[in-house]
């Protein structure tokens, strides 16, 4: 959701930085430079000053036992991002949680899952630890077969998705 300008012109004046007016306004739905400011000041601000608590990341495990070629495997891990973004959407909290990833500087990384095991066996992982997850199944129109499961996404604080992705390798 966008921030009403006037709304946001009127938390700049009472000290709030941009990001966490943003934040505010977006928490609250726009209703008003009151309701964010309140929210704000009582204790968003904390949350802000000390961090937000810990970083937020989204991370692309890639099957790379596929033969993908690099313009198939950006196009899974962008089918990945939408869906995982819409998934959040659908949730309550999801609004909040997209406002903290995109405080956190909205980090993306992309990493080598071994194959289709790996990446359910990861999935798994990630949603016991109450991690939102999207799997990408490709239509099998070009370089891979249909039904192919080719991208995990996964968000969440830093630390958390960590325990899930943080020992695998950077896809180069």
């Amino acid at each position: 959701m966008e921030a009403d300008a006037e709304l946001l012109v009127a938390l700049r004046e009472l000290g709030v930085p941009e990001s966490a007016a943003r934040r505010a306004l977006a928490l609250t739905g726009n209703v008003s430079a009151e309701a964010a400011a309140q929210l704000y000041f009582g204790g968003l601000e904390a949350q802000e000053q000390a961090g937000g608590g810990g970083g937020y990341k989204m991370v692309f495990v890639v099957n790379t036992q596929l033969a993908m070629g690099t313009g198939k495997v950006a196009a899974q891990v962008g089918h990945a991002a939408l869906g995982l973004y819409q998934l959040i959407l659908e949730k309550p909290a999801g609004r909040e949680m997209i406002c903290r990833w995109d405080d956190c500087g909205a980090k993306k990384v992309v990493v080598q899952g071994s194959n289709t095991a790996h990446l359910m066996d990861l999935q798994a992982l990630a949603l016991s630890l109450e991690l939102p997850t999207y799997l990408v199944q490709d239509a099998g129109r070009t370089q891979v077969p249909d039904g192919s499961y080719t991208v995990l996404a996964i968000i969440g604080e830093e630390e958390i998705v960590n325990q899930v992705t943080g020992k695998l390798r950077l896809l180069n």
